[in-house]
C-alpha cells in the first residue's frame, strides 16, 4: 500500500501484516492481519514517527522513497520500543546514520539493552516541544501504555495526535486508511475490543490516566500504530477506549459468556441446556468452546459481560484443562467482580469445581449456583440444566 497524505506535508508510511500468524507470538491475526503504522512529516526538518517491523523493510523504505530521500530524515521519534515499532531500527541507522533519535530517559536506556544504540539520542522531557518549520511537535509521558517508556507525540498546526498503541486495534487496511470511509467498521470495531483485551487491559488504570492527561488537547485527528486513523469521529475511539478501561473496575454489560469443554459429550449436552435456559430470559448470550477457540477471542467477552457460565468436566480431579487456561487468563488479566455459574459432569471423583473456585475467589467473583452430574445426564439433570441456565440469566439481568 503506497504512502497516505493525512494533511499538507505528513504522510502514513505505514505497511500491512497478512502473513504473521500470532502478534507478539502470542495472540492470532491469521485471519485478520495487523498494520503497523508510521508517520512522515516533511518540512524544514524531517521527522518519521514510529517505525515498523522488520518483515516488511522494503516495502516500509519504498513508501519513504516516494516523498524524499531517507538520509535527508532529521529526526526519529521512538513513542515505544516494543519490536513492531522498532524492528527496522537498525536498518534505519545504517541508512540514516546522522538522524536523531527523540525519546523518553527510560527508552534511552532501553535502546542500548535492545539495539546497542547510544548515540545521537534526544531525550525530551514531559511537554517539551521540537519544531519542524510550519510544523510543531509536543511531547508527553504516557508510562505504561502499555511500556514504562511509553510517549505519544502531538502536532499542534493540524491538531493530530499520535499516541502509538493507544486507541489502536487489530486488523490489516482494507484499502481504506480513514474511518471516515471504512466499509467494514464493525471488524475494527470488534479487533480494537480484541487488542484491547490482549494488549492493553492490565494497564486500564493507565488509559484512564492518559485520556484525562490528553483531555485539554484539541486533538482533530488520532493516528495510532495499529489500525485506522480517525479524523471524522475521533471522540469514538476515545470514548470506547474509555469505556473498556472502566470495565476493569467490574462493571461491566449485562450479558453472560458461557465458556464450556467437553470430553465425551456430556457436558456439552448439558451445555446446550443450560443455553436453552439463559437465551429464554432474553439476556445477551456469546458461547465459547475453550478446546477450539483460543483465548484471544474469548477474553472480549469476559471483559465486557457481567456473568460466566463456566461448563467443564473433571479431568483426574482437576478442572478440564482447557477451560482452566481460559480462567487463569481471566485472572492474569485481572478480569474481576463477575457473577458466576458453574455445570460439569464427573466420573469417578469430582475436582473441578474446587480448582475453579481456586482460580475465581482472588478475583472476587461471586459463584451464584453450581451444579454437577455423573456421567451421561438424565433427562431429569438436562431439565435441571435448563432451569438453571433461566436462574442465572434472570439474576444476570436483573
Amino acid at each position: 500500500m503506497p504512502a497516505v497524505e493525512i494533511k499538507p506535508g505528513i504522510y502514513w508510511i505505514g505497511v500491512n501484516d497478512r502473513t504473521t500468524d500470532l502478534f507478539e507470538g502470542l495472540w492470532p491475526i491469521s485471519r485478520e492481519g495487523v498494520s503497523y503504522n508510521s508517520y512522515l512529516i516533511d518540512d524544514d526538518k524531517k521527522a518519521i514517527i514510529d517505525l515498523t517491523k522488520s518483515l516488511k523493510g522494503d516495502e516500509y523504505l519504498d513508501n519513504i522513497d516516494e516523498i524524499l530521500d531517507i538520509s535527508k530524515v532529521d529526526y526519529l521519534v521512538v513513542n515505544h520500543l516494543e519490536p513492531d515499532h522498532s524492528g527496522l531500527l537498525r536498518t534505519f541507522r545504517r541508512i540514516a546514520p546522522k538522524v536523531t533519535i527523540l525519546c523518553s530517559a527510560k527508552a534511552k536506556d532501553m535502546l542500548e539493552g535492545f539495539f546497542s544504540i547510544t548515540e545521537n539520542i534526544q531525550v525530551v522531557s514531559d511537554g517539551d516541544t521540537l519544531s519542524l518549520g510550519k510544523h510543531k511537535l509536543q511531547f508527553f509521558f504516557v508510562p505504561f501504555l502499555h511500556w514504562p517508556e511509553t510517549i505519544v507525540t502531538y502536532e499542534t498546526s493540524n491538531r493530530i495526535l499520535f499516541p502509538c498503541d493507544a486507541f489502536g486495534g487489530y486488523g490489516a487496511i482494507r484499502g481504506a486508511l480513514f474511518e471516515d470511509g471504512c466499509k467494514h467498521f464493525e471488524f475494527y470495531k470488534q479487533e480494537s475490543l480484541r487488542y484491547y483485551t490482549n494488549i492493553v487491559a492490565n494497564f486500564s488504570a493507565r488509559v484512564l490516566t492518559a485520556i484525562e492527561k490528553l483531555s485539554g488537547l484539541p486533538i482533530e485527528i488520532i493516528a495510532p500504530s495499529h489500525g485506522l486513523i480517525w479524523r471524522k469521529n475521533v471522540s469514538v475511539i476515545i470514548d470506547l477506549y474509555k469505556k473498556w478501561a472502566e470495565y476493569a473496575r467490574g462493571e461491566t454489560e449485562p450479558g453472560v459468556t458461557l465458556v464450556y469443554g467437553s470430553m465425551y459429550g456430556n457436558t456439552e449436552a448439558m451445555m446446550n441446556a443450560v443455553a436453552q435456559g439463559l437465551s429464554s430470559t432474553g439476556v445477551p448470550l456469546e458461547i465459547f468452546d475453550a478446546a477450539r477457540t483460543h483465548v484471544s477471542y474469548i477474553l472480549p467477552s469476559l471483559w465486557t459481560k457481567k456473568g460466566v457460565v463456566v461448563g467443564a468436566p473433571t479431568y483426574e480431579v482437576s478442572l478440564f484443562p482447557p477451560v482452566a487456561e481460559v480462567m487463569r487468563m481471566a485472572a492474569h488479566k485481572h478480569i474481576i467482580n463477575k457473577k458466576l455459574a458453574y455445570f460439569g459432569s464427573y466420573g469417578w471423583s469430582k475436582g473441578a469445581l474446587k480448582e475453579l473456585k481456586g482460580i475465581v475467589e482472588p478475583l472476587k467473583w461471586e459463584i451464584a449456583e453450581a451444579f454437577e452430574f455423573n456421567g451421561i445426564p438424565t433427562k431429569e439433570e438436562l431439565k435441571k440444566g435448563k432451569e438453571f441456565g433461566k436462574r442465572f440469566g434472570d439474576l444476570v439481568k436483573d
